[in-house]
C-alpha cells in the first residue's frame, strides 16, 4: 500500500492536507474537509467504516460506542481512484494544533481525550477506552471514557492551544492538570492523585486532583484545556453584555428591582 504524505498549516487555527496516492482512502470526522481536489470520491461511512462480524448491526454497535467518545456517528471517507496524486485536507474544530501519530511506532494503539480524532488512514479504528479505576474515572477531568484508537499508519489528533509531547522514561512521574492530557501511549500509567492539602485544593484553582503520569513512554499535552477555554469566553460574553447603555440600563434595572424587593420586605 502506497503510503501518504501529509503537511501541516497555520499556526493556532490549523489544518492538514494530506496527499493521497492512487487507490488510498483516509477517513475524516464529519464537517472536518476543509478542501479536495476534484478526483477525491467522497462516501458516508458508519463509525469509521471499519468491517463487523455481525453485519450491519455489529457496525452500527461500533458507530455507537463510537459517537461515546465525542466522535459523530457517521464519518466521512476520502479516495483517490485516479491515476494521479489528490489532495484532501481537514481542519482544526477550535483554537487547535494538529499533531500526526504513526500508529506502527505506538504499537498499533493510542489513548485519546474525547473527540481528539480529526482523522486518519483507512482501517484506524476509534474505540471506547473505558477508565477502570472509580477514582480516575470521577476526577480525571476525562470521565469514565476516553478513546483508544488502533490499527496501522497515520492519525491526526487535536488540541486546544499549544500542544507539548513529552517522553517518560521507565518510573519518571509527571504531575499534570487532568485537563491538559490530550494523549498517551498504552505503556504509561495514569493515575489521579489529591491535591494534599485543603488551602490548596479550595483556593490554589487547581482543583482537589490532578492526573499522575507514569513512565515510559510518550505523552501529549495541550496548554487551554476546553474547559478553560469555555469559561473564559462565558466571562467575556457576561461581561459583553453589560457595555454599552443597553447593558447599564439592564444591570440598572436589576438593581432597582433589588432594592425594591428588599423594601416591600422591610415594609411588611
Amino acid at each position: 500500500m502506497p503510503k501518504i504524505s501529509y503537511q501541516i498549516e497555520g499556526s493556532d487555527l490549523q489544518y492538514v492536507q494530506i496527499v493521497l496516492p492512487p487507490n488510498t482512502s483516509v477517513v475524516g470526522e464529519q464537517g472536518a474537509m476543509m478542501y479536495m481536489d476534484r478526483y477525491i470520491e467522497v462516501a458516508t461511512v458508519l463509525g469509521d467504516g471499519s468491517p463487523s462480524a455481525y453485519g450491519v448491526a455489529g457496525r452500527f454497535f461500533k458507530a455507537f460506542k463510537r459517537s461515546l467518545t465525542g466522535e459523530a456517528l457517521f464519518s466521512s471517507r476520502y479516495r483517490n481512484d485516479s491515476n494521479m496524486p489528490q489532495r484532501v485536507a481537514f481542519a482544526a474544530p477550535s483554537i487547535s494544533k494538529i499533531v500526526a501519530v504513526d500508529l506502527g511506532e505506538m504499537g498499533g494503539e493510542l489513548i485519546c481525550q474525547k473527540g481528539a480524532f480529526l482523522a486518519g488512514e483507512e482501517g484506524i479504528e476509534v474505540k471506547l477506552a473505558f477508565q477502570k479505576r472509580l477514582r480516575v474515572g470521577f476526577f480525571g477531568g476525562e470521565g469514565f471514557i476516553m478513546q483508544r484508537i488502533t490499527g496501522k499508519g497515520l492519525v491526526f489528533i487535536n488540541a486546544c492551544g499549544a500542544l507539548a509531547e513529552m517522553v517518560l522514561a521507565p518510573a519518571q512521574v509527571l504531575q499534570v492538570d487532568s485537563g491538559c492530557l490530550v494523549a498517551l501511549s498504552p505503556s504509561v500509567t495514569y493515575e489521579i492523585k489529591y491535591a494534599g492539602k485543603i488551602k490548596t485544593a479550595l483556593f490554589g484553582g487547581e482543583g482537589l486532583f490532578y492526573a499522575s503520569l507514569i513512565g515510559p513512554g510518550k505523552v501529549w499535552l495541550q496548554s487551554l484545556p476546553e474547559r478553560r477555554l469555555s469559561l473564559e469566553l462565558a466571562q467575556m460574553a457576561a461581561l459583553g453584555n453589560t457595555k454599552g447603555v443597553a447593558g447599564k440600563l439592564y444591570l440598572l434595572f436589576i438593581v432597582i428591582v433589588v432594592l425594591l424587593t428588599f423594601l416591600g420586605k422591610l415594609n411588611t
